[in-house]
This record gives structure tokens, C-alpha cells and sequence, in this order.
């Protein structure tokens, strides 16, 4: 892929919905849910703070990630439909190691 997001946002692709039912119905593409879960495919540098500094982001090319039902901007990039969004908009990484507790 020949893009490169800027700034905050990551590029993500959408993980394939479950054809069938727990009950075994096959369910329609046209009736299927738009999934909310999805891999980082790419990823920018960074916002910027008060001070002029880039702040790194949490998310990283690999990481499979939650985000909101209406989150993000469509796109058709080299005939694969992508998710462009902010990294606000990512609710949270599926699989991270949670963060240590300070004593």
C-alpha cells in the first residue's frame, strides 16, 4: 500500500464478519452487521502538544483494535476497502498487555 496517514490516524482494515448464525443460518452480506473490530494496517507519527512536540501513538501496525459502529472515513485504496480514522477514535487494542499498577 502506497499511503502513509498523517498526524493521529491509522489506517485499518475490517476483520470478516461470521457468515453463519450460532444457530448455523447463513446470514446475507446485505443483512450483515458491519464489524467493529479490525487490524492496524498503518499508522502516523503523531499529534503534536501545546509545546510543539510529537506525542507517539498507542496503536501500532499489527494490533487488533475495537473502534465506534460510525467511526472512521471509508476508503477504496488499491481495491481493498480501508477505515481511516483517528486514534481518539479507537476504543482499545484486543490481546495488549495491560499497563503495570505503580506502588
Amino acid at each position: 500500500m502506497k499511503f502513509r496517514p498523517l498526524h493521529d490516524r491509522v489506517v485499518i482494515r475490517r476483520v470478516r464478519a461470521e457468515e453463519k448464525s450460532s444457530g448455523g443460518i447463513i446470514i446475507p452480506d446485505t443483512a450483515q452487521e458491519k464489524p467493529m473490530e479490525g487490524e492496524v494496517i498503518a499508522a502516523g507519527p503523531g499529534a503534536r502538544n501545546e509545546q510543539g512536540q510529537i506525542v507517539a501513538l498507542e496503536v501500532k501496525a499489527g494490533d487488533r483494535v475495537l473502534f465506534g459502529k460510525w467511526s472512521g472515513t471509508e476508503v477504496k485504496l488499491d481495491g481493498e476497502e480501508l477505515l481511516i480514522m483517528k486514534e481518539s477514535d479507537v476504543i482499545g487494542i484486543i490481546g495488549a498487555t495491560p499497563a503495570k499498577k505503580k506502588n
